[in-house]
Protein backbone atom coordinates (compact mmCIF):
# COMPACT_ATOMS: atom_id res chain seq x y z
CA UNK A 1 0.00 0.00 0.00
CA UNK A 2 1.59 3.39 -1.00
CA UNK A 3 1.77 6.49 1.34
CA UNK A 4 -0.70 9.29 1.32
CA UNK A 5 1.26 12.73 0.68
CA UNK A 6 1.20 15.34 3.87
CA UNK A 7 0.23 12.13 6.35
CA UNK A 8 2.75 10.07 8.17
CA UNK A 9 2.69 6.81 8.82
CA UNK A 10 1.28 6.86 12.15
CA UNK A 11 -1.39 8.66 10.49
CA UNK A 12 -1.07 12.34 11.80
CA UNK A 13 -1.06 15.15 9.09
CA UNK A 14 2.36 16.89 9.20
CA UNK A 15 1.21 19.71 7.21
CA UNK A 16 -1.58 22.58 8.39
CA UNK A 17 -3.09 25.29 6.51
CA UNK A 18 -2.96 29.16 7.82
CA UNK A 19 -6.26 30.45 6.38
CA UNK A 20 -7.31 34.60 6.05
CA UNK A 21 -9.90 36.08 4.02
CA UNK A 22 -7.39 36.25 1.13
CA UNK A 23 -5.07 33.58 1.87
CA UNK A 24 -4.18 30.06 2.21
CA UNK A 25 -0.73 29.67 3.86
CA UNK A 26 0.40 25.53 4.25
CA UNK A 27 3.18 24.83 7.19
CA UNK A 28 5.32 21.67 7.36
CA UNK A 29 5.23 20.56 10.57
CA UNK A 30 8.45 19.24 12.29
CA UNK A 31 8.44 16.55 14.92
CA UNK A 32 8.28 18.17 17.92
CA UNK A 33 5.88 17.25 20.67
CA UNK A 34 4.53 21.44 20.73
CA UNK A 35 3.83 20.33 16.91
CA UNK A 36 2.15 17.35 17.50
CA UNK A 37 -0.07 18.58 20.27
CA UNK A 38 -1.38 21.34 17.97
CA UNK A 39 -2.34 19.18 15.68
CA UNK A 40 -4.57 17.48 18.18
CA UNK A 41 -6.46 20.58 18.80
CA UNK A 42 -7.10 21.99 15.14
CA UNK A 43 -9.37 23.69 13.93
CA UNK A 44 -8.40 26.72 15.92
CA UNK A 45 -9.70 30.14 15.46
CA UNK A 46 -7.82 34.15 16.03
CA UNK A 47 -6.99 37.06 15.03
CA UNK A 48 -4.31 38.67 13.50
CA UNK A 49 -1.13 40.25 15.63
CA UNK A 50 1.52 41.54 13.51
CA UNK A 51 5.18 42.74 15.07
CA UNK A 52 7.68 43.90 12.24
CA UNK A 53 7.78 41.21 9.91
CA UNK A 54 6.21 38.86 11.88
CA UNK A 55 2.15 37.29 12.64
CA UNK A 56 1.41 36.01 15.85
CA UNK A 57 -2.09 35.01 17.31
CA UNK A 58 -2.88 32.54 20.26
CA UNK A 59 -4.61 29.55 19.83
CA UNK A 60 -6.07 27.35 22.91
CA UNK A 61 -2.99 25.60 23.77
CA UNK A 62 -0.36 25.71 26.65
CA UNK A 63 3.53 24.19 26.33
CA UNK A 64 6.67 24.22 27.47
CA UNK A 65 9.56 25.77 25.29
CA UNK A 66 10.95 22.85 23.30
CA UNK A 67 15.05 23.37 22.55
CA UNK A 68 13.89 27.42 22.55
CA UNK A 69 15.40 29.75 20.19
CA UNK A 70 14.97 33.66 19.70
CA UNK A 71 16.99 34.31 16.24
CA UNK A 72 15.28 32.30 13.21
CA UNK A 73 14.98 31.83 9.85
CA UNK A 74 12.32 33.53 7.16
CA UNK A 75 9.83 31.50 6.78
CA UNK A 76 9.69 29.95 10.24
CA UNK A 77 6.76 28.92 12.44
CA UNK A 78 6.72 28.90 15.90
CA UNK A 79 5.18 28.67 19.20
CA UNK A 80 5.35 31.54 22.01
CA UNK A 81 4.53 29.68 25.45
CA UNK A 82 4.08 32.84 27.00
CA UNK A 83 1.02 33.82 24.36
CA UNK A 84 0.04 30.74 23.09
CA UNK A 85 0.45 31.87 20.59
CA UNK A 86 1.45 30.37 16.77
CA UNK A 87 4.36 33.16 15.36
CA UNK A 88 4.98 32.99 11.57
CA UNK A 89 8.39 35.07 11.39
CA UNK A 90 9.00 36.43 7.99
CA UNK A 91 10.89 39.13 7.73
CA UNK A 92 13.02 41.65 10.81
CA UNK A 93 10.87 41.93 13.97
CA UNK A 94 11.74 44.83 16.00
CA UNK A 95 13.85 43.09 18.41
CA UNK A 96 16.35 41.70 15.09
CA UNK A 97 20.01 42.74 15.75
CA UNK A 98 20.64 41.26 12.03
CA UNK A 99 19.02 40.86 8.78
CA UNK A 100 16.81 37.58 10.30
CA UNK A 101 14.20 37.51 12.06
CA UNK A 102 13.87 37.51 16.21
CA UNK A 103 11.50 36.49 18.74
CA UNK A 104 10.65 38.82 21.73
CA UNK A 105 11.82 36.16 23.70
CA UNK A 106 12.08 32.02 23.34
CA UNK A 107 10.54 30.50 21.04
CA UNK A 108 9.59 26.68 19.83
CA UNK A 109 9.97 25.68 16.57
CA UNK A 110 7.41 23.59 15.16
CA UNK A 111 7.40 24.12 11.53
CA UNK A 112 8.69 26.02 8.13
CA UNK A 113 6.31 28.02 5.45
CA UNK A 114 6.17 26.15 2.14
CA UNK A 115 7.06 28.65 -1.26
CA UNK A 116 7.89 31.69 -1.09
CA UNK A 117 4.76 33.43 -2.51
CA UNK A 118 3.35 31.71 1.04
CA UNK A 119 6.20 33.71 2.68
CA UNK A 120 5.25 36.85 0.70
CA UNK A 121 1.49 37.02 1.35
CA UNK A 122 2.43 37.08 4.94
CA UNK A 123 3.59 40.52 4.35
CA UNK A 124 -0.03 41.14 2.75
CA UNK A 125 -2.12 39.90 6.34
CA UNK A 126 -3.38 42.95 7.88
CA UNK A 127 -3.23 43.19 11.62
CA UNK A 128 -6.94 42.02 13.22
CA UNK A 129 -7.62 39.67 10.41
CA UNK A 130 -9.44 36.43 11.18
CA UNK A 131 -7.55 33.26 10.69
CA UNK A 132 -8.26 29.56 10.70
CA UNK A 133 -5.43 26.98 11.70
CA UNK A 134 -6.49 23.48 9.95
Amino acid sequence: MGKTPGVKEDGIKNIINIVTERFTIKVKLNETNTAKKLLKILPAYSRVNKWGDEIYFSIPMKAEIEKGVEVVEVGTVAFWPPGNALCIFFGRTPASISDKPQAVSPVTVIGSVIGEESIKNLKEIKDGEEVKVS
